[in-house]
């Protein structure tokens, strides 16, 4: 039997994730709305697009460090508090057709994911060890579900000629009240008990780095980034893609996102 407080730790994760993954596809389904609102070409898009990018590199890559420092939790804070001003901001730039507006609220989205997905991941691991029960494929399906929700969401309102702005606006405001509640209930210090690892010697970095002679890890992480850049394509493109080499309507290409997201989810 699991306690009430380790089941809301885990409940508070899926939450974590399904909220992630609400405010990602939404903003994916509105990309033709977003592009038109801007005036861009698709090389221009490109180019704001790119911001997502920068930002989820910037916020993996700093993550392990300050989980290590400051805990999982602490960080979950800072990813949902960068991730919904990400979203405020993107939805200012499309609502103003300032297309350096949207690069920068997705550059901040895409940190505080990337802040927020690591330590969340760190959490999982450490709900698992507490439970002896698998937890990461489920936590990794609700943000596969949270974007069929988000893009059946953007599905309805891009038929309905919704404002994207207000879209966004709106989504940032959701993911700000989920996400306090649910880092409230994560509790604080998982994963600081590996900052003695930030003090080691020399010998020991050294001993660290051979963990990559491994093939088979290094196999792992090569087939993790082919998958992430499929998923990647199709979450930067697959509306715009459709919208522009297809000529269907944004709904229509809402739609072909929104099947992709329901695929992702049964796979998962």
């Amino acid at each position: 039997m699991l306690d009430q407080a380790t089941r809301r730790w885990r409940a508070a994760l899926f939450v974590f994730m399904l909220v992630a993954g609400v405010g990602m596809a939404s903003w994916v389904a509105r990309t033709p709305a977003v592009r038109d609102a801007l005036g861009v070409s698709t090389g221009g898009m490109g180019v704001v697009l790119f911001g997502l990018s920068t930002g989820s590199m910037a916020g993996v890559l700093v993550s392990g460090p300050l989980v290590r420092r400051y805990g999982g939790r602490s960080v979950m804070w800072g990813g949902a508090a960068v991730l919904t001003a990400g979203l405020a901001v993107t939805a200012g730039g499309a609502e103003w057709s300032l297309a350096g507006g949207v690069f920068a609220g997705l550059a901040l989205f895409g940190s505080g994911l990337g802040l927020a997905e690591v330590a969340v991941n760190i959490e999982g691991a450490a709900v698992e060890r507490r439970i002896g029960r698998p937890v990461l494929p489920v936590l990794h399906g609700c943000f596969s579900l949270g974007t069929v929700l988000g893009a059946l969401l953007g599905l309805a309102l891009t038929a309905a000629h919704f404002p994207v702005g207000a879209h966004l606006l709106a989504v940032a405001v959701l993911t700000a009240a989920a996400t306090v509640w649910a880092v409230r209930a994560v509790p604080a210090g998982t994963g600081r008990e590996a900052a003695a690892e930030a003090a080691a010697g020399p010998r020991d970095r050294l001993a660290a780095l051979r963990v990559w002679r491994d093939g088979r890890l290094v196999l792992i992480g090569m087939i993790v980034l082919v998958m992430a850049f499929t998923e990647g394509a199709a979450n930067d493109w697959l509306p715009l893609l459709m919208v522009d080499g297809h000529g269907v309507s944004a709904t229509a290409g809402s739609l072909t996102y929104t099947a992709f997201a329901v695929a992702m989810t049964v796979g998962r």
